[in-house]
């Protein structure tokens, strides 16, 4: 019986071995297909004119591949929609894991987990009909497609993962934590902020990366509310994020064109792994210094 319990575990931990292996794997896997794809055109046109340069005209007589509007306009449509989204999804998830009563939060969970089922290009065709005419309409621009549209949309898009993740890290923080607090002489307000929050950090960031994640990743919703057109990012002007110049672009082109699609792809990869290795390092050091 205990030979059985042992070779049990043991062919437990080689499943999870491999599985474990076979995600590490597909990581590289992509990674050095984007590697492969995306170098020959950055060595072609040059890392400097491609990273630093202005203007995209791919189908021009003269082609430019210069990405610059592609990567500011993505830095300030996922700040900007973290600035809108984390703070309403991290009060929202305080709101619903400490202090709701159970039919609000029944209620209000059904709903951001619809949220998180509603497909990309249901919000893109919201914003589209509601979003883009409100902006041109209350701002008085001549097109309600802009980064303004792109940011409001990709900040209700990131708040399930926020909510339901925070949700999640705060209810797994032991209840002896908020006993203690308590019986100190905290408030509940004060243990909720200080107590709980505090350890349930990893997993509140942990959320805000997945986030993150699909703000950087969005395409379909972004390219029908941002305009898809190659300008430098301004509030109430069209512009086109890394992921809608892949898409966009990406049925018809060829040859120098197609390799450089690959390159952004590529920015796009070594983007969000460095929004990854710049939050965990900072997650590890708040925990050694704690």
């Amino acid at each position: 019986m205990e030979r059985k319990k042992q070779l049990l575990e043991t062919a437990v931990h080689g499943i999870f071995l491999v599985l474990g292996l076979v995600t590490v794997g597909c990581v590289l896997l992509i990674t050095a297909y984007l590697v492969a794809s995306g170098i020959p055109a950055i060595r072609r046109i040059g890392l400097l004119p491609f990273l630093l340069g202005d203007r995209w005209e791919s189908t021009a007589a003269q082609p430019s591949y210069g990405i610059l509007p592609f990567i500011l306009t993505s830095v300030y449509g996922t700040a900007g929609a973290i600035l809108f989204g984390v703070p309403v999804g991290f009060f929202a998830a305080v709101y619903l894991a400490k202090m709701a009563p159970a039919k609000v939060k029944a209620v209000a969970g059904s709903a951001v987990s619809l949220l998180a089922g509603i497909p990309s290009v249901v919000y893109g065709l919201v914003g589209m009909l509601v979003l883009v005419p409100g902006i041109r309409r209350l701002f008085h621009v001549p097109d309600g497609a802009s980064l303004l549209a792109a940011i409001i949309v990709l900040a209700i898009m990131i708040l399930p993962s926020i909510i339901k993740v925070s949700i999640t890290a705060l209810e797994a923080v032991p209840q002896e934590y908020e006993d203690a607090s308590l019986a100190l002489g905290a408030t509940p307000t004060e243990t909720w902020f200080r107590v709980s929050v505090p350890a349930a950090r990893s997993g509140i960031a942990a959320a805000v990366v997945l986030g993150v994640g699909r703000a950087i990743g969005e395409a379909m919703a972004v390219m029908m509310v941002s305009g898809n057109a190659a300008n430098m990012p301004a509030l109430f002007e069209s512009v086109r994020f890394l992921t809608t110049a892949v898409a966009s672009e990406m049925s018809y082109s060829s040859g120098l064109q197609r390799q450089a699609l690959f390159s952004i792809a590529l920015v796009l990869f070594l983007f969000i792994m460095l929004i990854n290795a710049a939050l965990n390092f900072f997650l590890k050091r708040d925990k050694e210094g704690s």
